[in-house]
């Protein structure tokens, strides 16, 4: 998981400057800081950066959460999320160390040139791919009916007759191929130049199609997983160095950044403070499953939904606000996670629906088709 910082970067000539995974100083390199004057940034732009940062982590959780209700229900498997279950979830934190360890010896061994080379075209490719699925369905309301728009479809199949077995089944049309298009100008900008803009453009594509196709089974994995990483973030960030030393090597759109030094130096300026991903879509995905949650209740209400997403406002504002009294980095899953669980939680026992909540139970195709089959099955077995 990454924190909530700031930092200094030095001019993306020497150095690319939006390569932290971590709350670190995008280009603070001890070389830099010992020849350029750290920038005291003002009050007016770091209330800006910050207001900035809030304000697009809260756009990827309200408006993934709301595709997540409906992209349950798609056919196309571009569109069909993944299921993380308890198991999934006990796991996660374990294999993201595994991860996070491994990339500390590789920095370590290798050299960070080859390695942030392989990154940069690997999360080039994944962000087109993510980029363009978040403008698909804004480019289908803003062009026209009346432009032609031709119906493609990628299908890959295994086996042949009754035992085919479908491993791909895309279907697109022309307007995703113009979005394709356009997403690849923005990683060719992103490749060549590195700029932040474009850095956030990818991390709001990465994060908000996390929160949509990434779905927990139900509320306990979802306590599961977020407790686990709360561990993970606490004890990489405070008990070793090993996610600093990653950050300060990393180079990849896994993060979203902005400037504190915006009002003086325009577009161009260096000095960013930053929000990880993983402190976006861990407690989006649950806020998402709220709101499903409250679309099952059939209440014509999303009392869930907006007490988490309020909860998650409040611990991210809280995170900062301890980043700034004591001048240290932080976890900000140490903050986010009891808010974004414990707000809705007593709002179940102040309500009588707990019990109803943790016996929720998330509906997925296969999952649907499954019991569809042992339906069948038992109909067949009482005949």
């Amino acid at each position: 998981m990454a924190d909530v910082d700031q930092g200094s970067a030095a001019p993306t000539e020497t150095s690319p400057a939006l390569d932290s995974l971590n709350a670190t100083d995008t280009n603070g390199t001890d070389a830099v800081n010992a020849t350029v004057a750290k920038f005291v940034a003002t009050p007016e732009g770091t209330a800006l950066a910050y207001g900035s940062l809030v304000f697009m982590a809260l756009l990827p959780i309200f408006f993934g959460a709301l595709r997540s209700v409906t992209c349950s229900k798609s056919k196309n498997s571009s569109d069909m999320p993944e299921t993380i279950t308890s198991r999934d979830a006990a796991r996660f934190p374990i294999i993201a160390s595994c991860t996070l360890f491994g990339l500390y010896l590789f920095f370590k061994i290798f050299s960070q040139e080859y390695i942030n080379l392989l990154l940069s075209m690997y999360f080039f490719v994944l962000g087109i791919l993510a980029l363009s699925h978040t403008m698909s369905p804004f480019m289908n309301r803003v062009v026209p009916a009346s432009v032609p728009n031709k119906q493609y479809q990628l299908l890959f199949t295994q086996g042949t007759g009754e035992s085919k077995e479908e491993i791909v089944n895309y279907e697109f049309d022309t307007r995703d191929l113009f979005c394709l298009a356009i997403s690849a100008v923005v990683g060719v900008w992103y490749v060549l130049k590195k700029h932040w803009v474009a850095n956030n453009l990818f991390g709001l594509a990465f994060a908000l199609n996390g929160v949509e196709l990434l779905h927990l089974n139900n509320v306990s994995t979802g306590c599961i997983l977020l407790g686990g990483l709360f561990v993970y973030d606490v004890f990489w960030v405070f008990g070793t160095n090993v996610m600093v030393t990653v950050a300060k090597s990393f180079e990849a759109p896994i993060k979203l950044v902005f400037p504190q030094d915006l009002l003086e130096r325009g577009l161009d300026a260096s000095n960013f403070a930053m929000l990880g991903l993983g402190d976006i879509v861990i407690p989006g995905i649950f806020i998402a499953l709220l709101l499903r949650f409250d679309v099952s209740l059939k209440k014509n209400s999303r009392t869930y939904f907006y007490t988490s997403f309020l909860a998650y406002i409040f611990g991210l504002g809280l995170t900062i606000f301890v980043m700034h009294t004591y001048k240290h980095a932080q976890p900000a899953l140490l903050y986010l996670v009891p808010a974004c669980v414990g707000f809705p939680v007593v709002v179940a026992l102040l309500k009588g629906e707990l019990t109803d909540m943790f016996r929720y139970e998330e509906v997925t195709p296969e999952t649907e088709g499954a019991a569809k089959e042992e339906m069948t099955e038992t109909e067949k077995k009482d005949q």
